[in-house]
């Protein structure tokens, strides 16, 4: 009565494989790259050979979990060779800009980061402590629990208007 909608699903595979390449060209991590390959080969490969369906998403499973772990490395270390490694959690502030928010009593105070963070800050054990008003821009030398390390930067001076008319 009704057909037999197994001989239809190479269908299906090719539209997994279509939809799993488009996620991927918008992800670009390789992940779904991998799903695709595994869909073709195990799931439109098996079908091509005449398995049935439960063998073709078996295969296709496998082929998928095989590429992700043993393919996929391999190409995000060969796209990611050269670059630095990307400083994450405390190592990125270091060397990171602020401003002051708190006024500095006896070398301690408050900075706002350029990441958007408020931290309490200090000088290093430098005397006499450097005279910072609120506003003044300051680089994190050093992370110390809650604590960071600051430097103050050096205000310019904008040069007087005699000295920058030839006249």
């Amino acid at each position: 009565m009704f057909p037999d909608l197994t001989q239809y699903i190479w269908i299906a595979w090719l539209v997994l494989v279509l939809l799993f390449v488009i996620i991927e060209l918008l992800t670009l991590e390789f992940t779904f790259l991998m799903l695709a390959a595994g869909s073709l080969i195990g799931g439109l490969g098996v079908f091509l050979l005449g398995g049935p369906w439960w063998l073709q998403v078996a295969i296709a499973a496998a082929v998928s979990a095989l590429l992700l772990f043993t393919i996929r490395p391999l190409l995000l270390r060969a796209l990611h060779r050269g670059e630095p490694p990307a400083r994450t959690n405390v190592d990125a502030l270091y060397g990171i800009g602020g401003r002051v928010v708190a006024p500095f009593l006896e070398g301690a105070g408050s900075v706002r980061l350029d990441n958007g963070e408020t931290w309490t800050a200090r000088f290093a054990e430098v005397l006499p402590y450097p005279v910072v008003a609120a506003g003044d821009r300051v680089i994190v030398d050093a992370v110390h629990g809650a604590t960071v390390e600051v430097t103050p930067v050096p205000r310019t001076i904008p040069p007087r208007e005699s000295e920058t008319n030839d006249g």
